[in-house]
């Protein structure tokens, strides 16, 4: 990306931040309650948390996340790449098809029962939600892959494992970074959810315990602490697929 094409982008994050946080001012001023102290009060919240325990939350809740998107990945992009072929793929599909319409969120009370109330049931909940979404992805991209490229790799003597890296990987990576920024925002809601009961650790905890001692600063800070989780996540994602799929920006 041109230089000053990042410059213009990096200004407006900037000038989209500060709208925001005017807006806010503005319905803290109008509405004159508790329920919505000004941004500065948030700020001064968010800092001394810092200071204490928010970034020990914040950093459980992160370690759960990145090790769910990576679960999930590590099996997904695989089994997708492998479902481009029609002998793979019958097997793959009738299970996508039963399995991803299914809202996997229910399945929390099963996995708690199986796994415990510790980490490892949050990380596989949010694993298992993000599957779905980096396979399907995944599978679309590897078999709308024109024949053509495989074709031509194989007359020149390429093995599988060439196909592989050389034709289906490049060509649906930039789909499956997409798909695991799409999947940052679902991991960041699941992750609320199964924080916000039988824990005592991360940013969901710490949000309904400010909530039920009606600390609406500290309320906010924690929400915002989450939002700045999925943006930090967000960002991470979208500077690698920059750095890996160089050509996409040309």
């Amino acid at each position: 990306m041109p230089r000053g094409e990042e410059e213009h982008r990096t200004w407006s994050y900037i000038i989209a931040g500060l709208l925001l946080l005017l807006i806010w001012h503005l319905g803290h001023l109008v509405l004159h309650s508790p329920v919505l102290p000004s941004p500065g009060e948030v700020l001064y919240a968010f800092t001394g948390g810092m200071r204490s325990n928010l970034g020990v939350h914040l950093l459980i809740s992160a370690l759960r996340v990145i090790y769910g998107i990576a679960l999930a990945a590590s099996l997904a992009v695989p089994l997708g790449l492998l479902s481009h072929t029609n002998r793979i793929d019958k097997f793959v599909a009738p299970f996508i098809y039963l399995l991803y319409p299914i809202p996997h969120i229910v399945l929390l009370p099963l996995i708690i029962l199986i796994f415990g109330i510790g980490d490892l049931s949050k990380i596989t909940l949010i694993a298992i939600i993000v599957f779905f979404q980096i396979l399907v992805t995944t599978r679309d991209a590897a078999r709308n892959i024109s024949r053509n490229y495989i074709f031509s790799l194989l007359s020149l003597g390429a093995s599988p494992r060439d196909i592989y890296r050389h034709v289906l990987l490049p060509a649906c990576l930039p789909k499956i970074l997409t798909a695991m920024r799409i999947s940052v925002g679902t991991s960041i809601a699941v992750l609320f959810f199964v924080e916000s009961f039988a824990t005592q650790r991360g940013l969901g905890y710490l949000i309904m315990y400010s909530w039920s001692r009606m600390d609406y600063p500290g309320l906010y800070a924690s929400m915002l602490a989450m939002a700045l989780l999925g943006f930090c996540l967000y960002m991470v994602l979208e500077c690698v697929e920059k750095k890996l799929c160089a050509w996409v920006y040309l």
